[in-house]
């Protein structure tokens, strides 16, 4: 079988990149990570890249003259490394349009809310702020808005009384790390639809 072909880009520690890793190991997985991508020269998530033996590059956007050359040098890398799908994991920048219409369709965000709720950043703390009694996270295409593409998977994660930040911030990230594979698994095996802001999941 031949499998489909990710790059990660990532900012951090990597959490939901390794998800993504552990579940390229199982038998039944249809895609591999061809290479990641950091903006972050210490990002935790490049470690995890050279531990697993994965391509991984550092690339900085002040190397640049411009957004344009900064884009143009990441489609190169990528169509390069023949990849299929791009997989946001904690990849703290806003993609430009020119990428986005580049890769239409095949860029792809983990988000720690159940969008359309609580978009762009912090998004945790306002749900406990807010008193939401379910929060949750989201896997969505990218379009050039903040976390409004068409939504692919959402999981719930019920807010307890006791919940802050951190506990709430760590019982949704499992649930990221089931999801976020799941998705991916789906995509490639050319499962999802989109249907104007509906993504429809095929059955096999």
């Amino acid at each position: 079988m031949k499998k489909g072909r990710v790059a990660v880009f990532l900012s951090g520690r990597g959490s939901n990149f390794e998800s993504i890793y552990r579940a390229t190991l199982k038998r039944d997985s249809n895609y591999k990570i061809a290479i990641v991508i950091s903006d972050k020269k210490k990002a935790m998530g490049l470690k995890r890249a050279k531990k697993f033996k994965l391509k991984n590059f550092y690339i900085s956007p002040k190397l640049f003259k411009t957004k344009r050359e900064y884009n143009r040098h990441i489609i190169k890398l990528l169509k390069i490394n023949k990849v299929d799908l791009v997989c946001l994991a904690g990849f703290m920048r806003i993609i430009d349009p020119e990428f986005i219409e580049e890769y239409k369709n095949r860029i792809i965000n983990i988000h720690p809310a159940l969008l359309p709720s609580f978009p762009g950043l912090n998004v945790q703390k306002q749900a406990v702020d807010h008193g939401v009694k379910i929060s949750g996270c989201t896997v969505h295409f990218v379009d050039p808005g903040i976390d409004t593409g068409p939504i692919i998977l959402q999981k719930p994660v019920k807010i307890r009384s006791d919940d802050n930040e951190d506990t709430l911030s760590k019982r949704i990230l499992k649930e990221e790390h089931k999801i976020y594979p799941e998705a991916i698994k789906l995509f490639f095996e050319n499962r999802l639809k989109i249907d104007g802001r509906k993504v429809i999941i095929l059955d096999r």
